[in-house]
């Protein structure tokens, strides 16, 4: 039964929403829609937590993993492949699994999501470790692949935690850390992609940016390994050199080709004014902080 769960319940703000105005119907939507963040408010501490649980798998070799079913799964990729361009990471550092596998990213695979062994199956062939963070993400808290993903986990002892709308939920119970924003009824009633899809993307969106500046992929608030992938990540990195060295673009421009495209490294040449090799070495001293390494 899932009558009792707080995403299942209609809203008392929108039960004539077929015969409003498309003006008024958007009104209420936006107001519903703030109340998101101010429910991830609450949840500050239990972030936090996340976030900490995550860097002490990156700084032990250890990976980040989202687990989740429908939109849930698919945030998690989302997050998940946003970050090798982002901060640099290999691929196989943040990775995201869904119910039902690729292929259900673009269409849904109906009942994927209700056999718990999925979970546990999907997380065997990443070859999950101790070392590992899971991540399951769910709605309701109660997907069955969710849980089966997180009991393997806990088995396995890899850090764990739960994201979820409703407070005291079946995949809480499985977790080192359970986040449980609650965003109230849906516009649509039980359309979980809607405030319950906006406060977990905020979610992930805080644990892999935190723990990302955790382990030193950013310098104030540039992102300073950013892989030079396109033309635009190109322009980028120069000028992300120039903000934080007040150089020009064209001198970032020559140290991002003297430090081999990467603007970390060029960053701390500029600063130390020190070679490439000396730059490299002073990261490397400072755990990839470049804060430290310049004034190491």
């Amino acid at each position: 039964m899932i009558t009792h769960l707080t995403t299942e319940t209609r809203n008392e703000h929108t039960m004539q929403l077929d015969d409003m105005s498309t003006k008024d119907f958007l009104q209420v939507m936006n107001k519903e829609d703030q109340e998101v963040p101010l429910a991830v408010e609450k949840e500050l501490d239990s972030i936090e937590a996340a976030v900490r649980l995550v860097v002490d798998s990156f700084k032990n070799g250890g990976r980040l993993i989202y687990i989740g079913a429908g939109t849930s799964g698919r945030l998690g990729i989302i997050d998940a492949v946003e970050c090798p361009p982002t901060f640099g990471t290999e691929f196989e550092k943040v990775r995201g699994l869904i119910a039902g596998g690729d292929r259900a990213i673009m269409k849904a695979v109906e009942g994927a999501e209700d056999d718990p062994e999925l979970g546990k199956a999907d997380l065997q062939e990443l070859q999950l470790t101790s070392k590992d963070t899971v991540i399951g993400l769910a709605a309701s808290g109660r997907t069955p692949y969710v849980i089966g993903g997180l009991q393997y986990a806990q088995q396995l002892g890899a850090h764990t935690v739960s994201v979820t709308c409703n407070k005291e939920s079946d995949i809480s119970r499985f977790a080192d850390t359970a986040i449980e924003v609650v965003v109230g009824a849906e516009v649509i009633t039980g359309s979980t992609r809607l405030k319950a899809g906006t406060a977990q993307k905020l979610v992930v969106n805080m644990i892999s940016t935190g723990a990302m500046v955790g382990i030193g992929k950013v310098y104030g608030n540039l992102m300073v390994d950013v892989q030079l992938s396109n033309q635009k990540l190109v322009e980028r990195a120069k000028n992300i050199i120039s903000l934080a060295t007040g150089v020009t673009r064209e001198v970032a421009e020559d140290y991002l080709e003297k430090a081999n495209h990467k603007p970390k490294v060029a960053i701390v040449m500029i600063e130390k004014k020190c070679s490439r090799d000396e730059a490299e070495a002073s990261l490397q001293d400072a755990d990839g902080f470049v804060r430290q390494a310049i004034w190491k």
